[in-house]
Order: C-alpha cells, then structure tokens, then sequence
C-alpha cells in the first residue's frame, strides 16, 4: 500500500475526534474497517500513530510529528485542488477524458461509447481496487467518469456533484480451483464451503469484506479468511488450491479456475456509472449508460456459466439498471 491524501485525512479525523468510534462515523466507515486501515497506515509509516485507551485515542511523540506534517500539506492540495477543478470544468478542452475503474468489465465499452461521440478525443484510464477514490477523483475534477460499484445494504456514499446511474446488479458467484471436488457441481451451496479457506480483498472503506462476513454469518455460516489478496494474486492463490473466493459472475474462467454460482444467491453486486454533474460528461449520461449496458451484456455472453445461469433464472436477461 502507499501512502494517499485519504489516508492523511484519516490520521487528522481520528486525532481531531479522539476516538475510532466517532471518527469512522464521521467518515462514513465501520470502526472495524477504520481501525485496519489505521494499522495498514502505520505499517507504511513505520510506527504507531496513535495509543488506545478505553477512553479514546491521543496521538503517541510520532504521531504528532506525522499530524503536523499532515496538517500543513491538506489545506494547500484542497486549494490546489478546488482551483484545478474549477479551471478544469470551466476551461478543459471538451476532448480530453480522463477515466477510471473498479474490477469489472465495463470500462472498454465506456470507452467505446465516449469515442463515438468524440473520435478525436484523448482518453486515458487507471484502475483502482475501491470505488471510494474513484467518486472522491469524480467530484474533484480528476476524473470525467467512473465505472465503480456497491453491494446491498452497502451502497456507495456519494461525494457532492457526483451522479451515478446503476448499469447491472450480479450474483456474486464462487470461484475455485478447476481440480476442486465441487467444480463437479452446477451451484455450490454454502454449507458445502463450510470448511474451506478463503481468499479476500483486504478491509477497506468500500466495505465489501463486511458484506461478505456480515451476509453469511447471518445466514449461519462463516468466513474463514486466510488470504488477504486482490487481483491477480488473489485468482493464483485459488488456482493454486490454497483457498476459494467469491467473485463478479461475469468473471471469465481461466485455465485452473472454475466459476460457480452459489445457491440461492445470497450476494449481489451493482455495478455503477458515475461522472460530475458540472463535468463535460453530462449531456452524454443517458446515451453513456446505453452503451456501458450493451458492454455488459457482451461480457454476459462470454461467461458461459453466468448465461447458463440466466438462462435458468430468467430467460437469458441480464439484470440491468436498477433491477435486484
């Protein structure tokens, strides 16, 4: 992990609240899930930020070095910031966009869609494991448009002048090695992954780990993570046959993986379009949402297991816009 401006808004939200509990509300995060990013952040630093007492936090002798620091570099970005965005909004050539995206496989239809309005135009994208950096770049001018996401229950917390317009909501499906025993079956039931070990994306304020915990503990069953992995190395820890996972079913099999729904479909995820209501994006919003929806589709035709579950389900129709 490096070091980003969310996470020196952190340190100065727990020091200026003086308790996990009320700096994760004010943040919008669980205590949990702040209290690991807190740990991650030390980790990168290089020491402990702050001592825990049952009555709160006080910054430790290191702490406060790190808190003035941080103190005198955020006020001078936010200016930069809000100037850049402005002249950006106001004075950017209409054909420079600048895109980014969660793991999902929308991006190159939103591209597609952008460049048949504007053929010219210069495109750049990057990704990002967490939709939380993608919306706060949205609303700072940084971004043009965003494909992220959420899960019930969970959904994104907006940023002022940011609009999003859900694309599709999946079942999240479970993927495991090809040579598994229940890569036999045509859905896995959860009882049937009791037992096993699970590889998971790190707690992070986009709160996908405490969906996935939170749903099956209520439902009775648990979630032993040994693995902390996302991306690519999360999929070779599975390949490997050191732990499952879940995953997007739209998700393409790959040699030594099998992708299978679970039954009774008990996870879901939404996948969301997202640019700023004053960006240059706005006017195309609806035609944008249209193409990135046909792009889904594309990706829905390429997995085999996920259009045999549509067609099982519902007639071969994918679940876009705002269906669950």
């Amino acid at each position: 992990m490096e070091l980003e401006l969310r996470h020196l808004r952190i340190i100065c939200s727990i020091a200026d609240s003086g308790s996990l509990t009320r700096a994760a509300a004010a943040l919008r995060l669980t205590q949990p899930g702040l209290s690991a990013q807190l740990t991650r952040i030390e980790r990168v630093l290089g020491g402990e930020l702050f001592s825990r007492a049952p009555s709160g936090v006080v910054p430790t002798a290191f702490g406060e070095v790190v808190l003035s620091r941080a103190r005198a570099v955020l006020p001078t970005v936010d200016e930069l910031l809000g100037v850049s965005a402005l002249a950006a909004r106001s004075g950017r050539s209409p054909h420079r966009f600048r895109l980014g995206s969660v793991n999902a496989p929308l991006l190159g239809g939103l591209i597609a869609a952008i460049r048949s309005h504007h053929p010219e135009a210069e495109i750049s994208s990057r990704g990002q494991g967490s939709p939380v950096p993608l919306v706060e770049d949205v609303a700072g001018g940084r971004l043009e448009a965003a494909v992220v996401g959420d899960s019930p229950g969970y959904e994104l917390a907006l940023p002022p002048g940011v609009a999003v317009e859900p694309v599709a909501t999946e079942p999240l499906f479970v993927a495991l090695p090809a040579d598994h025993p229940l890569a036999a079956l045509e859905e896995v039931g959860l009882a049937d992954l009791e037992e096993e070990d699970w590889a998971a994306p790190p707690p992070d304020n986009d709160r996908i780990r405490e969906y996935w915990s939170r749903t099956l503990l209520v439902l009775g069953h648990r979630l032993r993570v040994v693995h902390e992995a996302e991306g690519r190395l999360l999929l070779d820890v599975v390949r490997n046959g050191h732990a499952v996972s879940f995953c997007q079913a739209t998700y393409e099999e790959v040699p030594g993986i099998a992708v299978r729904p679970v039954a009774g479909n008990p996870l879901w995820y939404r996948h969301l379009l997202a640019w700023h209501e004053e960006g240059p994006l706005v006017a195309l919003g609806p035609s944008l949402v249209r193409d990135v929806t046909e792009a889904y589709r594309a990706a829905c035709a390429r997995s085999p297991v996920y259009r045999g579950w549509l067609e099982r389900r519902a007639g071969a129709a994918p679940l876009t816009g705002h269906h669950l």
